[in-house]
């Protein structure tokens, strides 16, 4: 019998407040943390809703001020705005009041201030969560009314406007030390962004599931996070009054369990990688890519035999020379020629990270030539791998009524019957035209 070995990492979140009128703990949650000067963080539409005022009472004397410029994919200039304005008012402590886009704008805000670099880096939580930035620790409380569950995690994307790329920021001080569910603050989030950031939490859970690091622990959370949603997310949408609210705190509490086990411990897989770099070159919401890219992940997944897979993968990267991290055990690396160029291999995205475009075409081919792979695509390779735009030919603009039907038609993501038996050939998603980089 195999003996069971493994650990939980667990972030620096101290406090979740649930359930109905739970907005009015936030004045204790400042104070209880020595906050003084608390600047409020939220995106233009619920900066002109009542329900900020509510947000603003119950900060009471620590309200230093309200920004109200957090925007999708979390364009950098909007960091930038947000950091001065925090300075402006010395703000001691923010509290982000939104889906993940004002969550991910304060984490953002705060690494600058706490001393990191501004700017996107590929998305790397292995290396980023090893950097950190010198200045003092910003405290961030969330009260989040979407279902995204970018609260419960200690990083925070943001987009290069200049080429539409997402990286992230990472560090175990950037996690919200308090979040506080509150139903009665999600009954304007519109229905599309609430049921899309339903799935997006669905997508925690699934890919949490199958990742070769899910345990005990990640798997519970992920399990009862599906459940909850399967008997909440779809009447949170079709009742009214008190069940309305009780259906919304469950799928708030799914929200939480989704990711909770997911970001520091199993990670997301290929629906996530897509996701990032889908979401922010056609300005597409997060909701809405695991809505097309979850699916078909999911019959990959399946198709695949993912367990057997992974083995085979783990020996080929041994015999091809890689070595495995001490300090991530998914991770694989080595150094190719005079100028040390290093191959990051995980195996629960398949992203390889390298200054020469040469080491991961030679890469590819010896997957193929192993694996009698036909057509690798950019599937698996899409995080290791600058996505240009070709401004001219591929500006896409997509209302928010047409989203999923016009993404669907650009990638050419028709449902189709898995195959009857399990193929290691890997669709390619990818054949209407996403140009890579080959510098």
């Amino acid at each position: 019998m195999d003996k069971t070995t493994g650990e939980y990492d667990f972030t620096r979140l101290e406090t979740v407040v649930f359930g109905v009128g739970k907005v009015e703990a936030l004045g204790r949650e400042l104070s209880r943390r020595g906050a003084k000067r608390a600047l409020i963080v939220t995106g233009k539409t619920l900066g002109q809703s009542k329900l900020l005022d509510q947000v603003k009472s119950a900060a009471g004397n620590a309200l230093a001020g309200v920004f109200t410029g957090a925007a999708q994919h979390v364009p950098s200039q909007t960091v930038t705005e947000l950091v001065a304005e925090a300075r402006r008012v010395g703000a001691d402590a923010m509290v982000s009041f939104g889906g993940g886009s004002p969550i991910d704008t304060v984490k953002n805000a705060a690494w600058q201030l706490m001393g990191g670099r501004a700017g996107s880096r590929t998305i790397d939580i292995a290396s980023a969560a090893t950097t950190s930035g010198s200045g003092g620790e910003i405290l961030h409380i969330a009260i989040p009314t979407t279902l995204s569950a970018g609260e419960f995690t200690p990083g925070g994307g943001v987009t290069d406007e200049s080429t539409k790329v997402k990286g992230v920021v990472a560090d175990p001080r950037l996690q919200a030390r308090a979040v506080i569910l509150d139903p009665a603050l999600t009954v304007e989030t519109p229905a599309w962004l609430w049921a899309s950031t339903g799935m997006r939490a669905l997508d925690h859970a699934v890919e949490g599931s199958y990742s070769t690091r899910h345990q005990l622990v990640t798997d519970t959370l992920a399990s009862k996070a599906i459940a909850l949603l399967n008997a909440h997310l779809l009447p949170s949408l079709q009742t009214h009054g008190d069940d309305e609210l009780e259906h919304r705190v469950q799928c708030q509490l799914a929200a939480w369990l989704s990711n909770f086990g997911m970001s520091s411990n199993s990670r997301g897989g290929i629906s996530h990688a897509l996701g990032h770099q889908i979401g922010p070159m056609w300005n597409v919401p997060h909701g809405i890519t695991s809505c097309i890219t979850l699916p078909h992940v999911m019959r990959l997944m399946a198709d695949e035999g993912y367990q057997e897979w992974s083995e085979e993968l783990e020996s080929f990267f041994t015999d091809s020379g890689f070595e495995r991290s001490q300090v991530d055990q998914g991770v694989y690396y080595k150094r190719a020629g005079d100028e040390h160029t290093v191959i990051t291999v995980s195996v629960d995205n398949m992203a390889i990270t390298s200054a020469h475009m040469s080491h991961i075409d030679a890469f590819k081919a010896q997957l193929r030539t192993r694996f009698e792979i036909t057509d690798l695509g950019e599937l698996k390779w899409l995080l290791g791998l600058k996505v240009e735009r070709n401004r001219k030919e591929r500006t896409i603009t997509i209302s928010q009524e047409a989203y999923v039907n016009t993404v669907l038609e650009r990638f050419k993501m028709e449902d189709a019957n898995p195959a009857p038996t399990p193929t290691k050939a890997i669709p390619n998603v990818f054949s209407s035209g996403i140009e890579l980089s080959q510098s």
